[in-house]
């Protein structure tokens, strides 16, 4: 989980959790996991579905668009850095919506800026304006979407690209020594750019 998804989550999403809201995560990246630890007891429960049955897993998902779960069970199904994995994303976010409460919220957040990046696939990378059509399409009301970087406010240049922590870990502690002068230099650094998206379900 990077660092620009935690950003956006705690700007636009955090507030729409409350101790009377039931929450499903799809795909965390362990359990508990990132988001579910920044809602802390704000929540009134937390449960997690994943294609693989792993400790801390409420539901094995029998496919890439079927859950075990029943229709309109949950208040907020949230989902981040899954999206861009999933081959039919109409197909998927249908099944995210079903499980949703009429008047539930669906939340999603998906990397733009990423490279390639296989797990086992990497199929997508979405604007506000593709996310809009896949709510819409999928039963949703859109409330929020929005593209946009939160990271490394200091710079003055940047350009698209992955969070600061994964690209000082490539480059190794030359990366980490040089970083500080290029940041007195100007010179245009990497952040990650990503879409969170917050939908209504209308029935």
């Amino acid at each position: 989980m990077h660092e620009n998804c935690v950003q956006l989550f705690n700007q636009y999403a955090i507030t729409h959790f409350s101790k009377d809201k039931s929450v499903l995560e799809i795909g965390p990246e362990f359990v508990p996991s990132t988001y579910c630890s920044l809602v802390g007891k704000a929540a009134k429960s937390w449960d997690y579905v994943d294609l693989k049955d792993r400790p801390g897993i409420t539901y094995r998902a029998t496919g890439e668009y079927s859950f075990p779960i029943d229709d309109n069970k949950y208040d907020i199904v949230i989902s981040a850095n899954v999206l861009e994995h999933v081959r039919k994303i109409w197909t998927w976010t249908r099944e995210l919506t079903r499980v949703c409460r009429p008047g539930g919220l669906v939340i999603t957040v998906n990397p733009v800026s990423w490279p390639f990046h296989e797990s086992p696939y990497d199929c997508w990378r979405v604007y506000p304006d593709g996310m809009r059509a896949l709510y819409e399409d999928s039963g949703l009301e859109v409330l929020t979407s929005v593209f946009e970087s939160l990271e490394d406010p200091g710079r003055k240049r940047y350009i698209p690209g992955r969070s600061k922590a994964d690209r000082l870990e490539d480059t190794g502690w030359k990366g980490r020594l040089i970083d500080p002068f290029l940041r007195l230099l100007g010179v245009p650094t990497e952040r990650s750019y990503d879409t969170i998206t917050i939908g209504k379900k209308t029935d």
